[in-house]
């Protein structure tokens, strides 16, 4: 069910948010001249995929989690994109494609071993990667990779249709920071 409802949201959302994808990534291009970012993530079980974002960050910013990037590497429309959760928006086409899920523990890169461990032991990286989910809401992020696995596996054994509804619509009302970049909160 939670599939089915991912493919119509995600479809639903490209489609009728076409006018602002396009307007995002027309600023984007005066912003830092490629506003797409891609980046290789952990999928489900372990699979790679290629997240898709609008960029918020300088286009020489070294790879690595939010946590650990630099406050200067933010752009203004990036700071603006983040805080409204706007660079999520390209995520949906992730979400088409089955590789993430609406709902779900985010994805993380795959140089992140203390949390891809963390992830494996509590059965974590079984399930789709999620654009938001229950840390995300209660801002806990991949700076602290323990307690990001249990609530991502506590989130995990207690989906149910509507806590699914509940993350989406406290992701959108604004509740939760998203990954922190130091100094920016």
């Amino acid at each position: 069910m939670i599939r089915t409802l991912d493919l119509l949201f995600s479809l639903f959302g490209l489609l009728f948010g076409l006018p602002v994808l396009l307007v995002l990534y027309i600023i984007g291009l005066f912003d830092t001249g490629s506003p797409v970012f891609r980046q290789e993530r952990v999928g489900r079980n372990k699979k790679p995929f290629t997240l898709v974002k609008f960029r918020t960050m300088s286009v020489d910013t070294v790879s690595v989690a939010s946590h650990l990037a630099s406050n200067s590497s933010i752009t203004k429309f990036g700071h603006f994109l983040r805080r409204t959760k706007l660079d999520e928006l390209p995520q949906l086409w992730n979400v088409l494609k089955g590789e993430m899920s609406l709902v779900g523990p985010r994805p993380c890169l795959f140089n992140q071993i203390e949390l891809i461990s963390e992830r494996e032991q509590r059965g974590v990286l079984k399930a789709r990667p999620g654009i938001t989910g229950l840390a995300q809401v209660n801002d806990i992020d991949m700076s602290t990779p323990q307690l990001l696995a249990e609530t991502d596996q506590k989130m995990l054994r207690s989906l149910t249709l509507s806590a699914y509804f509940k993350y989406i619509l406290m992701t959108v009302s604004g509740r939760g920071t998203g990954d922190r970049v130091p100094g920016k909160e």
